[in-house]
Protein backbone atom coordinates (compact mmCIF):
# COMPACT_ATOMS: atom_id res chain seq x y z
CA UNK A 1 0.00 0.00 0.00
CA UNK A 2 1.77 3.42 -0.97
CA UNK A 3 1.56 6.02 1.30
CA UNK A 4 0.89 8.61 -1.54
CA UNK A 5 2.60 10.32 -3.97
CA UNK A 6 6.66 11.15 -3.41
CA UNK A 7 7.54 15.05 -2.96
CA UNK A 8 9.22 15.40 -6.05
CA UNK A 9 6.52 14.35 -8.10
CA UNK A 10 3.56 16.94 -6.51
CA UNK A 11 3.09 19.63 -8.59
CA UNK A 12 2.71 23.06 -6.92
CA UNK A 13 2.41 27.03 -8.77
CA UNK A 14 2.86 27.77 -4.64
CA UNK A 15 5.39 25.63 -4.02
CA UNK A 16 8.72 27.34 -4.29
CA UNK A 17 10.71 24.62 -5.81
CA UNK A 18 8.30 23.29 -8.01
CA UNK A 19 9.11 23.32 -11.91
CA UNK A 20 5.28 24.79 -12.27
CA UNK A 21 6.33 27.59 -10.45
CA UNK A 22 9.29 28.47 -12.36
CA UNK A 23 7.84 28.15 -15.78
CA UNK A 24 4.93 30.62 -14.51
CA UNK A 25 7.55 33.38 -13.66
CA UNK A 26 8.95 32.94 -16.87
CA UNK A 27 5.84 33.41 -18.99
CA UNK A 28 4.09 36.14 -16.51
CA UNK A 29 6.31 38.69 -17.03
CA UNK A 30 5.96 41.96 -19.45
CA UNK A 31 8.12 41.01 -22.08
CA UNK A 32 7.62 37.06 -22.07
CA UNK A 33 3.48 37.55 -22.12
CA UNK A 34 3.99 39.82 -25.02
CA UNK A 35 6.43 37.50 -27.15
CA UNK A 36 3.69 34.81 -26.55
CA UNK A 37 0.79 36.41 -27.56
CA UNK A 38 2.42 37.81 -30.88
CA UNK A 39 3.73 34.60 -31.35
CA UNK A 40 0.25 32.96 -31.10
CA UNK A 41 -0.50 35.31 -34.53
CA UNK A 42 1.99 32.99 -36.01
CA UNK A 43 6.03 32.60 -36.54
CA UNK A 44 7.92 35.90 -36.77
CA UNK A 45 11.58 36.28 -37.48
CA UNK A 46 13.91 38.14 -34.59
CA UNK A 47 13.06 42.00 -36.11
CA UNK A 48 9.61 41.41 -37.03
CA UNK A 49 8.86 40.01 -33.58
CA UNK A 50 10.98 43.01 -31.98
CA UNK A 51 8.89 45.47 -33.78
CA UNK A 52 6.05 43.83 -32.94
CA UNK A 53 6.48 44.11 -29.43
CA UNK A 54 6.97 47.68 -29.00
CA UNK A 55 9.75 49.02 -26.49
CA UNK A 56 11.69 45.45 -26.25
CA UNK A 57 15.37 45.64 -26.17
CA UNK A 58 17.33 43.31 -28.30
CA UNK A 59 19.05 42.03 -25.88
CA UNK A 60 15.68 41.37 -23.71
CA UNK A 61 14.11 39.59 -26.64
CA UNK A 62 16.70 37.34 -27.15
CA UNK A 63 16.78 36.72 -23.45
CA UNK A 64 13.00 36.37 -23.18
CA UNK A 65 13.29 33.77 -26.66
CA UNK A 66 16.09 31.73 -24.98
CA UNK A 67 14.10 31.29 -21.97
CA UNK A 68 10.65 30.65 -23.81
CA UNK A 69 13.00 28.22 -25.80
CA UNK A 70 14.33 26.39 -22.39
CA UNK A 71 10.69 26.24 -21.36
CA UNK A 72 9.64 24.35 -24.25
CA UNK A 73 7.19 27.42 -25.03
CA UNK A 74 8.63 28.54 -28.43
CA UNK A 75 11.13 26.66 -31.21
CA UNK A 76 13.56 28.57 -33.08
CA UNK A 77 14.26 27.44 -36.52
CA UNK A 78 17.11 28.19 -38.76
CA UNK A 79 15.76 28.47 -42.03
CA UNK A 80 19.09 27.47 -44.45
CA UNK A 81 18.40 30.50 -47.33
CA UNK A 82 19.96 33.31 -49.06
CA UNK A 83 20.24 35.08 -46.51
CA UNK A 84 19.44 32.42 -43.63
CA UNK A 85 17.28 33.41 -41.72
CA UNK A 86 16.30 32.51 -38.28
CA UNK A 87 12.19 32.19 -37.28
CA UNK A 88 10.26 31.51 -33.85
CA UNK A 89 7.18 29.87 -33.51
CA UNK A 90 5.13 28.45 -30.33
CA UNK A 91 4.97 24.87 -29.65
CA UNK A 92 1.80 23.10 -28.88
CA UNK A 93 2.15 24.03 -25.43
CA UNK A 94 3.18 27.16 -26.10
CA UNK A 95 0.23 28.01 -27.99
CA UNK A 96 -2.08 27.00 -25.11
CA UNK A 97 0.00 29.56 -22.69
CA UNK A 98 -0.53 32.14 -25.67
CA UNK A 99 -4.33 31.61 -26.23
CA UNK A 100 -4.77 32.38 -22.41
CA UNK A 101 -2.75 35.36 -22.52
CA UNK A 102 -4.78 36.66 -25.60
CA UNK A 103 -7.93 36.50 -23.31
CA UNK A 104 -6.47 38.18 -20.45
CA UNK A 105 -5.13 40.78 -23.27
CA UNK A 106 -8.31 40.79 -24.39
CA UNK A 107 -10.27 41.30 -21.15
CA UNK A 108 -7.64 44.27 -20.34
CA UNK A 109 -7.77 45.84 -23.46
CA UNK A 110 -11.42 45.56 -23.01
CA UNK A 111 -11.49 47.33 -19.45
CA UNK A 112 -9.11 49.85 -20.29
CA UNK A 113 -11.87 52.27 -19.39
CA UNK A 114 -12.23 51.28 -16.18
CA UNK A 115 -9.14 50.93 -14.91
CA UNK A 116 -8.48 54.56 -15.84
CA UNK A 117 -11.22 55.92 -14.26
CA UNK A 118 -10.18 53.04 -10.76
CA UNK A 119 -6.47 54.85 -11.30
CA UNK A 120 -7.59 58.74 -11.62
CA UNK A 121 -10.47 57.62 -8.50
CA UNK A 122 -7.17 56.05 -6.75
CA UNK A 123 -4.56 58.83 -6.93
CA UNK A 124 -7.54 61.49 -5.85
CA UNK A 125 -7.36 60.27 -2.45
Amino acid sequence: MSAGPTQEFVVDVFARGCTSRAAFEDVTGRWPSLVLIALGEGSFRFNALRRKVDGVSEKMLAQTLQTLERDGMVTREVVTAIPPRVEYELTPMGAQVAEKLRALADLLEASAPRVGVAQAEYDAR
